[in-house]
C-alpha cells in the first residue's frame, strides 16, 4: 500500500509537464518534445523502477546445489543470454522456449559466440529513460534561456484586453515603441529558437538510431515486425518481440565444489521486467517515428519562411484574420524573419483586437518614414 501510494505521489508530479502556460513562446510540435515525450519517458522510468522495488527483476531455477537469491543476483549482475539456433523451432516439443535449449559449449565465457545472443540491456533501461527525457528537454532548457521572458514582458497582460482605456492606450504604445526602435534587431533571437528546433529533430533521430546500437541492431525494424506479426497468422510466427525482450533466457554459474572442482550450473530465468519493457519501446518507437516526421516537416517549413518573404505574409493572413492584407505586406516588407517570428508569437499571445491595432500602427508608421526618404525597396518583400 505504501508503494502504492508513492507511485500515485510521483505520477502525480507530472502533472506540471501538462500545465498550460498564460505565455506560450513556443510552438505545438515544439512543446511535444519537451512535455508529451518528456512525461511519457519518465512515467516508463518510474514505472519500472515501482515495479523493481515492489518486486525481483528476475527469478533463476537451478539444482538445488546453489542457493536461489545468490543465482539471481549473479544472473541479474552478469547477465543472461539466448542460444540463436533455438528461436525458429517448434515451441514445447523441441525447445520450451524460444532461445532457450541445450547449449553444448562453454558458452558463458564466450561473449562473443555466434551461437549465443547476450543480454546485457535490462540493467540500463531506467538509466536510459531517464537520460532520454533529459535529452528531450535540454532544447527546451537552451531556448528558454535565449528567450529571456521576452514574449512575457511584451504582453503586459494585453493577452486579457480587460483594462481600462487610457492603461491599454499606454500598454500598446510601449509595446509599439519597442517594436519600432528595435525592428530589424531580432534575427539572432529568432535563429536560436530555430536552431533548438533542429536540435530536437536530431535528438530524435539520434535516439532512435542509439536504441537500435542498444537493442543490437533490432529497434529500427522493431516496430515494423511487430505490425507484420499482428496482421500475420501468429500462430505461425514467433512474436518478433521475443529476440529483443525475452522473457524466459539461460544463465551459466560457476562455483567450486566439494573437491575444489569448477562446477557448472545452468540456470533457466525469467525476466518480468521485460513484458513491461516491451510495452514501452514498441511505444516509442512509433512516437518517435510520428515525432520525427512532425519535426522533420517543421525544419523544412522553416526554410521556406526564411527564404520566402511571401510565405510569411501569406501565414499572417492565414492565422490573423483581422489584420489588413496591406498592414502585413508593408511590415513584412520593411522588416527581417526575426521580426516576423516575434510579431507572429506575440500574436499567439495578445488579444486579438489589440494585436490587429498594434499591427495597423506599426505599418502606417512603416509606411510613412518610407514616403519621407528612408532607404527601402518599394514593391518588393524585404528578404530576410
Amino acid at each position: 500500500m505504501p508503494i502504492m501510494l508513492k507511485m500515485i505521489d510521483i505520477f502525480g508530479s507530472l502533472r506540471s509537464l501538462f500545465k498550460v502556460q498564460r505565455a506560450s513562446e513556443d510552438t505545438f510540435i515544439f512543446r511535444l518534445h519537451y512535455r508529451a515525450t518528456v512525461a511519457i519517458l519518465l512515467a516508463g522510468c518510474l514505472t519500472l523502477a515501482c515495479k523493481s522495488i515492489s518486486g525481483s527483476p528476475i527469478h533463476c531455477e537451478s539444482s538445488g546445489a546453489v542457493d536461489k537469491a545468490v543465482l539471481e543476483t549473479f544472473c541479474w549482475l552478469h547477465t543472461t543470454y539466448s542460444m540463436i539456433n533455438a528461436f525458429n523451432v517448434t515451441i514445447g516439443r523441441a525447445v520450451p522456449y524460444p532461445g532457450v535449449t541445450n547449449s553444448k559449449t562453454d558458452v558463458h565465457v564466450h561473449d562473443h559466440h555466434p551461437l549465443v545472443k547476450q543480454h546485457k540491456y535490462y540493467q540500463w533501461v531506467i538509466f536510459a529513460l531517464l537520460l532520454q527525457a533529459i535529452l528531450f528537454y535540454t532544447p527546451r532548457w537552451l531556448w528558454k534561456g535565449w528567450e529571456g521572458g521576452k514574449i512575457h514582458a511584451l504582453m503586459m497582460d494585453l493577452d486579457i484586453g480587460l483594462c481600462s482605456e487610457v492603461e491599454k492606450k499606454q500598454k500598446k504604445k510601449m509595446l509599439l515603441d519597442y517594436l519600432w526602435e528595435n525592428l530589424r534587431y531580432h534575427n539572432w533571437w529568432a535563429y536560436r529558437y530555430y536552431l533548438c528546433e533542429v536540435l530536437a529533430l536530431l535528438n530524435v533521430v539520434g535516439q532512435m538510431f542509439l536504441m537500435n546500437r542498444f537493442f543490437d541492431g533490432a529497434f529500427l525494424t522493431f516496430g515494423i515486425d511487430v505490425l507484420r506479426f499482428i496482421e500475420s497468422d501468429q500462430e505461425d510466427r514467433i512474436d518478433p518481440m521475443i529476440y529483443v525482450f525475452p522473457r524466459m533466457t539461460k544463465c551459466t554459474f560457476y562455483k567450486y565444489g566439494v573437491s575444489g572442482e569448477v562446477e557448472r550450473h545452468d540456470a533457466v530465468c525469467i525476466l518480468p521486467l521485460n513484458v513491461v519493457n516491451e510495452k514501452i519501446y514498441v511505444f516509442l518507437w512509433f512516437w518517435f517515428l510520428f515525432l520525427g516526421i512532425l519535426s522533420l516537416v517543421t525544419v523544412l517549413y522553416r526554410i521556406v519562411i526564411i527564404f520566402s518573404p511571401r510565405t510569411r505574409v501569406y501565414l499572417l493572413r492565414l492565422r490573423f484574420r483581422l489584420v489588413r492584407r496591406d498592414a502585413v505586406e508593408t511590415i513584412v516588407r520593411r522588416s527581417k524573419v526575426g521580426d516576423w517570428f516575434l510579431l507572429y508569437m506575440l500574436g499567439e499571445n495578445l488579444d486579438t483586437v489589440i494585436y490587429r491595432d498594434v499591427m495597423h500602427e506599426l505599418a502606417n508608421k512603416l509606411a510613412t518614414r518610407h514616403q519621407h526618404g528612408v532607404p527601402g525597396t518599394k514593391g518588393d518583400l524585404q528578404e530576410a
